[in-house]
Parts: C-alpha cells; sequence; structure tokens
C-alpha cells in the first residue's frame, strides 16, 4: 500500500509540472518580458520545466510496476496515469484560464475514465 500512494502522490506531482510545461506556456503573454519571447524561447523553457516532470516520472513507474517489487502492472499504471493527467489538467485550466467551463460532457467523459480504471483493475 505504501508503494501505491508514494506511486499517486509522485505522478501527480509529475503531472503538474507536465502540465504546466504543455499549457502554461499559453499564459506567458500576460507575463511581463515573456510576452516577447519567441516560439524557440518558449520551447526550451517548456522542456526546462518538462525535465521536473521526468524527474517524478521515471521513479513513480519504477516504484509502482509490478516488475520492480510494485503494486501495479504496466496497463494499471498508464490508466492511473491518465485519469491523474486530466484531474491536474481540469483543476489547472479552470484556476488559470478562467474562461474555461467545465460541461456535462466533460464530466460524462471522466465517468468513462473511472469506468476504465475499474475494469483495468478488474481480474
Amino acid at each position: 500500500m505504501k508503494k501505491a500512494i508514494i506511486t499517486i502522490i509522485l505522478l501527480l506531482i509529475s503531472n503538474s509540472f507536465m502540465t504546466m510545461a504543455w499549457y502554461g506556456h499559453l499564459k506567458f503573454k500576460d507575463i511581463k518580458g515573456f510576452n516577447t519571447l519567441g516560439l524557440f524561447s518558449i520551447i526550451l523553457i517548456s522542456w526546462g520545466i518538462a525535465l521536473f516532470e521526468y524527474a517524478f516520472q521515471v521513479p513513480a513507474n519504477r516504484v509502482g510496476f509490478d516488475g520492480n517489487g510494485g503494486p501495479f502492472s504496466l496497463f494499471q499504471l498508464k490508466v492511473i496515469q491518465e485519469v491523474i493527467t486530466l484531474v491536474v489538467f481540469t483543476v489547472f485550466a479552470l484556476l488559470v484560464f478562467k474562461h474555461e467551463t467545465f460541461r456535462m460532457n466533460h464530466l460524462i467523459a471522466f465517468g468513462c475514465l473511472i469506468l476504465a480504471v475499474y475494469f483495468v483493475f478488474k481480474k
């Protein structure tokens, strides 16, 4: 159980950095000094942020993978990671991009992902 919790915490941290790397730059236009950066500079900044994502993602997968003594199969790890990604993204989008709205179709899609988690853990 301890390895499962560690894995999930590391995945949460990892996905927080990745969401910033993938979508945070869309708000750079609102930050003085960043609003004039070219695409190549934005890519380099995003890669720098993504480095931290990998620093947490790789250990999460190593700790969590049943082939390394962890509690999760490869498929379970991937589905957990995808659900965490969408949860982190949703919180980020609603807090940082105030004009985005969470609609019923999004909720239904999340329900489908919860079903995916259920089925991937079903023996």
